[in-house]
């Protein structure tokens, strides 16, 4: 069974650079609301969800880390802003990324999903 990514973000043109990065090794979900992400989460119940701190609230990621703990959660942000990315930690995100590196997004969400699956 592949495992499910669930993607937040509004912007279509880093939805499709994050999902094209992802979807070689993950089934992806793309949501563009903070409502359609807690259907989306519940649904298919997905390891890991990027979301994009910008469309979000610090307590969007502290709710989401308290109702889906084990799930990966891996914020994006366009602007690198070390106290924003600070608080997203400290919220509960377990990582922060910039949005468009791809690559980086794709490495913590394999890292994250794999250190999830070995405290199960």
């Amino acid at each position: 069974m592949a495992q499910i990514v669930v993607v937040l973000e509004r912007d279509p043109n880093l939805a499709r650079s994050i999902v094209g990065g992802l979807r070689p090794h993950f089934s992806v979900h793309v949501t563009r609301t903070r409502e359609e992400l807690r259907d989306t989460l519940v649904q298919n119940r997905p390891e890991a969800v990027v979301l994009n701190i910008e469309a979000s609230m610090l307590t969007d990621i502290a709710s989401l880390r308290q109702d889906f703990p084990d799930i990966a959660i891996v914020c994006t942000h366009r602007i690198p802003d070390e106290e924003m990315w600070m608080a997203a930690l400290e919220a509960g995100a377990s990582d922060v990324c910039p949005s468009d590196d791809v690559g980086n997004v794709l490495m913590s969400v394999l890292r994250n999903t794999g250190l999830s699956r070995a405290a199960a």
